[in-house]
């Protein structure tokens, strides 16, 4: 079982693009980040800074377009900045909303547990549309153990040189595959654990 531990960023842009960036301080693959794009005609793109973290996303979600190219983050108090191959991504985090203090105020050893998800998943089923904290394909299993939530309150995306508009919901919901992310955009502080069947 390989064990992800740090945060997963969902955006949404006025010109229809929306994106889910991982933020992984603790991986197999060291401190990485890597993101997964889903334009406004429905093509599908993961950045990865390396072709062995390309190839073990891409054996667990759907893309169009794999990108192994360098995969930057800064964090400067609530200010993020991703940075790749045409991307300049740069939000704000703001508060946590209700569900946010109620995973905060789940104690840690529990809402690590992997167990734990067979109870939320249920619940993040129906509270939040299209997030699921236990997914998997043919090959894999995946648990996420949500432990903390906050607002994104601004954004700026840049991408290939066009500016993307102001932050907006992730909506329609992203299509890579069991994984999604909170239409309200957010960062979700998560431990992912993935399993070959």
């Amino acid at each position: 079982m390989q064990l992800f531990d740090g945060a997963i960023a969902g955006i949404g842009t006025e010109e229809g693009t929306r994106l889910v960036v991982g933020m992984w301080p603790l991986s197999p693959y060291g401190s990485v980040t890597d993101v997964m794009m889903e334009r406004p005609d429905g093509q599908r793109i993961l950045l990865a800074p390396s072709q062995e973290l390309a190839d073990f996303i891409a054996e667990t979600y759907t893309f169009d377009e794999i990108r192994v190219t360098p995969v930057l983050r800064v964090r400067d108090g609530r200010t993020w900045q991703i940075t790749s191959d045409g991307l300049v991504l740069t939000f704000e985090v703001g508060s946590r909303p209700s569900i946010g203090w109620l995973l905060y105020a789940v104690p840690r050893r529990l809402a690590r547990a992997k167990w734990w998800t067979s109870v939320t998943d249920p619940v993040a089923r129906v509270a939040m549309k299209g997030v699921r904290t236990r997914a998997g394909n043919k090959k894999r299993r995946e648990w996420y153990s949500a432990i903390d939530l906050h607002r994104i309150t601004a954004a700026t995306v840049h991408l290939d040189g066009k500016d993307l508009g102001e932050l907006r919901p992730v909506d329609p919901p992203v299509r890579f595959g069991a994984g999604s992310t909170p239409k309200e955009p957010s960062l979700t502080r998560v431990v992912s654990r993935v399993a070959e069947i």
